[in-house]
């Protein structure tokens, strides 16, 4: 269970931690006395007291006092009516946040107090060159590294954005209280904004009512560039610059960035039908729409910034020329008109295209510090454009008619107004035109006030200009994009909005260019670097959206399409017909799928969707994921339907599609999928066709996934993480023989369970060179807020990805050291799956054991996602998703598929004389040492006191067995990882850690006992919503407790 303290708890610095928890927890109390009551909080602080004593008496090892007080304990917690059950769960709920908000701000404080972070870029960097490698291979090597990092949909984030954005505002809060300089008013106003926030959190309902759409999860993914990402990367890449400058004596190229992102919000349709064909392309949009309306914002600040007259020859004729077409138009004013005309259009019944509602400014910060959150601290002036055009002038000749667009300056109202196919009666007519002329009344007279006439202009400032040009043409194309949701017409001269990176960025490397060339190169590397370091990270998309696809859904669309064509039945077809198959048509010329085609609601929504990769291509979208891949076909089938896709649309067209193909990737997540993963590629690539499109289309790449959640739950963790490893050695070696460059893309979960644990010593024990520079890997859930929902944080985490992935790439980890390590890890991995297996699938009653001794059944209440907990509609674990099978198994502390099958495989080897060999192993293989490290960080966490009372409240007699069975094989697992670590006890190489969670067991412990009791109560009275909720607030506390979910 990966906790968000992992990379860095050893920097935390306890007594300021303490410091502010005591301040956090003092006001809660304050608050609590206020809103409950002082005789409710008394019976809150002996709880307390009780959790207290009894964690201590179990860590000083006496352990039948411990279990009297915990008896105690739980006999206080049974005799509390629902009210109280359920006020006492939100208050140790919050007391967790409020811890939980206190270690992430001493993260970042103790990153600032340090001259030289560990893992961080300067570090690294000197490692790198006082080792021995040049400064040059240390320079290409940097500027060559691909990394991207892919947020997704995975419903793990169980706090509702709401309260994640007052935790952001507290931490600030207490950034603030550490300033030396502030007088005492100044802390007792800061007193009072943290109460006025921790009151605002108590007050406010902790649960989602509604299930979020596809379209809710993008926006909170945004969110998070939007508050975050967006003013981490200039920092980050800053630190990159620096460091290269200081070690190569060279600077970071302003063009190059060594980590972009991605998402599957909106596109991850595996196993979820709500998401749409219609919902990709629409978050699609929006998150283009999203990034030009931030690259706005930043052209504002840019504007007022860059006031200087002297400029490169070449800016001041582009400077002249788009003065001269702006005195040419009829009116200036068109830009502040026709805000005001879809602002009234809307009031007028006119829809408003459905872009999310933003933030007010500053939402995220508190009032008290007054921090600038990257808007510029002057009022903006919008300069009208030179496309404003008067309601009856069309084209030079009044028309009392009707309304048209204009060809080279489209109003956006008119444009909304209407569509290639649309009419409107006279009625309608007539309101339009009346209300635009009530737009035009008084306000262009006010607006001529406040602006000066052209020839009152002071001389010409070239760089206003030409950033007044980018910022006319970004909200040109932020019109088409609305216009484009909208499905209206949108014929615009495509030099008047920006469709590519390149076009944006040609314009502010321009003035960057010019700036330094006039002696200005401190102003150019300021706010513009920034600018240009955003653009060439984020595009113009912000974040490239992937498709996911589950494969059979691709076998049932061409099945269809055979069937249809009378060509046969493709699902009866062996491999190599297929591939004879798909081949031929790749090979053709002309599209397989007739338009005529009539096929079912499921098959249709596969076509559609590669229509819609199609229309927007790979501009907006970045790879096409077929998850359960097993075989070469299945790549292929996908291939063939987006060729398909293309040639369809381009012939309705009547030229090339936009953009290129997207990347095909076969996702390999079960133990036998992982296993023929080598074999796919090495015939996948065997194909002429298909290697000449890797070579011809992505650049002799080929991209392959590698699943951590499927896999773990399919045959335990030990025994997927050693598959996962073997499969990326094989298909590295299969991509080698064909000259073929790989990417290996992880799919990793937030739990240890389900392949998550701290970034660094991931990468770092990944196979020997299966990490060339390249790395695409998921952050999901929860993981995304821990490790990005901060500028700070994410600054610090971009480092660590960067430093990981090229000591990875320059100096590999190392391979097992002798024959015998590899053949030592079969026989563990063999008799760990064999006894994960029995327990899970073999054993008739585990199934019943695990509905009843855990909320896996009540998990969906939460509407903490958009899809459903199961692939099909079955009960067994098979077809249960892998994050609720974690996330059940986390909520009672026993958190058993991470650990489950270990000891068995480890106790097995010790027994046959191999304990030295394992201690060898865990002391010279990175990888060994890593999966060890990690079970012993869930070992660390668990508790079987706690997973005790679990199974003896909640379990049927007949289980109880099974239930103490699985008790001692916890135990048993502790035993031989401990032996093989040569540890005395869990976490003992990481005891600020191991103080981090002991902190948090006088809240956790008891809303873990008081969860049993309700779901106790809630089993006997399932219809009672008040149960309900106090249990899903459990959940909650116990997520916060334990840092994570699934």
């Amino acid at each position: 269970m990966t906790d968000t303290t992992d990379d860095i708890a050893e920097e935390i610095s306890f007594q300021s931690f303490d410091d502010d928890c005591r301040l956090l927890g003092s006001l809660l109390n304050d608050i609590l006395q206020r809103e409950v009551g002082s005789h409710f909080m008394e019976k809150v602080e002996r709880i307390r007291v009780l959790a207290q004593s009894a964690c201590n008496m179990r860590t000083a090892g006496i352990e039948d006092t411990a279990e009297l007080l915990e008896k105690q304990l739980a006999s206080e917690l049974s005799k509390m009516n629902l009210e109280e059950a359920l006020t006492l769960a939100r208050a140790f709920s919050h007391y967790l946040n409020l811890m939980g908000i206190a270690e992430t701000h001493h993260r970042v404080r103790k990153q600032r107090s340090l001259s030289r972070l560990s893992k961080s870029c300067d570090d690294v960097f000197n490692q790198l060159v006082q080792g021995g490698v040049s400064p040059d291979d240390l320079y290409n090597t940097v500027c060559k590294q691909e990394v991207e990092i892919v947020l997704t949909a995975h419903p793990t984030q169980i706090n509702r954005r709401t309260l994640q954005y007052k935790h952001i505002r507290i931490a600030h809060l207490l950034e603030y209280n550490d300033r030396p300089d502030l007088n005492h008013e100044d802390r007792e106003m800061l007193i009072e904004d943290l109460v006025r926030e921790i009151t605002s959190i108590w007050q406010t309902d902790e649960l989602r009512r509604h299930q979020p759409t596809p379209v809710d999860e993008a926006r909170a993914g945004l969110n998070i560039v939007e508050q975050s990402l967006w003013k981490a990367i200039p920092h980050y890449l800053r630190r990159v610059s620096n460091a290269l400058r200081k070690h190569t004596g060279r600077p970071l190229p302003l063009t190059c960035t060594p980590i972009r992102f991605g998402s599957w919000m909106g596109g991850d349709r595996d196993g979820n039908p709500n998401v749409t064909a219609n919902v990709t392309r629409n978050v699609s949009l929006l998150s283009r729409w999203m990034a030009v309306d931030l690259y706005i914002r930043e052209i504002d600040s840019l504007r007022f910034e860059l006031s200087m007259n002297q400029c490169s020859d070449e800016l001041s004729r582009l400077a002249h020329q788009i003065l001269e077409k702006e005195t040419s138009s009829e009116d200036r004013h068109n830009s502040w008109n026709q805000s005001v005309q879809r602002n009234q259009l809307k009031h007028h019944g006119q829809q408003a295209p459905a872009f999310p509602m933003q933030l007010p400014a500053r939402a995220d910060l508190p009032s008290c510090t007054e921090c600038n959150d990257g808007e510029s601290p002057y009022p903006r002036l919008d300069l009208p454009g030179a496309d404003y055009m008067p309601l009856n002038h069309q084209g030079g000749s009044g028309s009392p008619n009707k309304l048209s667009i204009h060809e080279n300056a489209p109003s956006d109202s008119q444009s909304s107004a209407m569509t290639n196919t649309a009419s409107f009666g006279s009625t309608q007519l007539l309101a339009k035109r009346k209300l635009f002329s009530e737009n035009k009344i008084g306000r262009t007279s006010f607006q001529k006030l406040l602006e000066p006439s052209l020839p009152l202009r002071p001389g010409i400032a070239p760089y206003r200009i030409v950033l007044g040009n980018v910022k006319e043409k970004l909200m040109k194309t932020q019109r088409r994009l609305e216009l484009l949701l909208e499905g209206l017409s949108c014929d615009t001269d495509t030099s008047d909005y920006y469709e590519t990176t390149d076009q944006l960025m040609k314009p502010l490397l321009m003035c960057y260019d010019s700036l330094q060339s006039h002696g200005s190169g401190v102003l150019a590397d300021g706010r513009l670097a920034d600018l240009i370091r955003r653009v060439a990270t984020f595009g113009m998309v912000l974040l490239k959206l992937d498709f996911r696809q589950e494969s059979v859904r691709h076998s049932e669309t061409l099945d269809a399409i055979v069937r249809y064509l009378d060509m046969g039945t493709y699902s009866e077809w062996d491999e190599e017909k297929k591939l004879e198959f798909l081949t031929r048509e790749l090979k053709g010329k002309r599209p397989l799928v007739p338009p005529s085609i009539e096929v079912n609601l499921d098959v249709k929504e596969v076509l559609d969707t590669f229509r819609v990769a199609a229309e927007l291509g790979s501009d907006s979208f970045g790879a096409y994921i077929i998850s359960m891949a097993s075989n070469a076909s299945d790549v292929l089938a996908v291939e063939l339907l987006q060729k398909d896709a293309r040639l369809a649309l381009s012939g309705e067209l009547g030229r090339p599609c936009p953009g290129g193909t997207l990347r095909v990737v076969p996702l390999f997540e079960t133990v036998k999928d992982l296993r023929g993963a080598g074999s796919v590629i090495r015939k996948l690539l065997s194909m002429d066709w298909y290697r000449g499109h890797i070579i011809e289309n992505h650049n002799g790449h080929q991209e392959v996934m590698v699943g951590y959640s499927d896999s773990g739950k399919d045959a335990g963790r030990f025994t997927a993480a050693w598959e996962l490893y073997k499969a990326q050695e094989d298909v590295v070696a299969a991509c080698k023989e064909f000259g073929i460059k790989v990417t290996l893309f992880h799919g990793r979960g937030g739990s240890i369970g389900r392949g998550g644990g701290p970034t660094y010593l991931a990468i770092q024990s990944q196979p020997p060179g299966s990490v060339m520079g390249n790395l695409r890997s998921t952050e999901q859930g929860e993981m995304v807020q821990a490790k990005f929902g901060l500028p700070q944080i994410a600054v610090r985490q971009l480092e660590i990805y960067t430093t990981a992935v090229l000591l990875a790439t320059m100096h590999p980890p190392l391979p097992p050291r002798e024959e015998k390590w590899h053949n030592l890890m079969e026989e563990i991995s063999k008799v760990s799956c064999q006894n994960y297996r029995s327990t899970v699938y073999e054993n008739p009653e585990f199934l019943n054991y695990f509905h009843e001794a855990t909320p896996q059944a009540e998990l969906g209440f939460l509407n903490i996602g958009s899809r459903p907990a199961r692939r099909k509609n079955t009960t067994g674990i098979g077809h249960l998703r892998a994050i609720p099978w974690v996330f059940a198994w986390t909520q009672t502390r026993f958190v058993l598929p991470a650990w489950l099958g270990i000891g068995a495989g480890l106790k097995s080897a010790c027994e046959k004389g191999h304990t030295d060999d394992l201690r060898a192993m865990y002391k010279e293989w990175p990888f060994f040492q890593s999966t060890i490290d990690l079970i012993e960080m869930v070992l660390g966490k668990a508790d079987i006191s706690i997973a005790k009372r679990y199974h003896e409240a909640l379990v049927s007699e007949s289980r109880q067995a099974l239930g103490a069975q699985l008790r001692r094989e916890l135990t048993r697992t502790e035993e031989y990882v401990l032996i093989v670590s040569g540890h005395e006890k869990p976490l003992q190489n990481n005891r600020s850690l191991r103080k981090l969670i002991d902190s948090r067991l006088p809240y956790l412990n008891p809303i873990n006992m008081l969860q049993v009791e309700i779901l106790r109560r809630l089993r006997c009275d399932s219809d009672n919503l008040k149960l309900r909720d106090a249990l899903l607030i459990t959940i909650n506390g116990i997520a916060a407790g334990m840092k994570n979910t699934g």
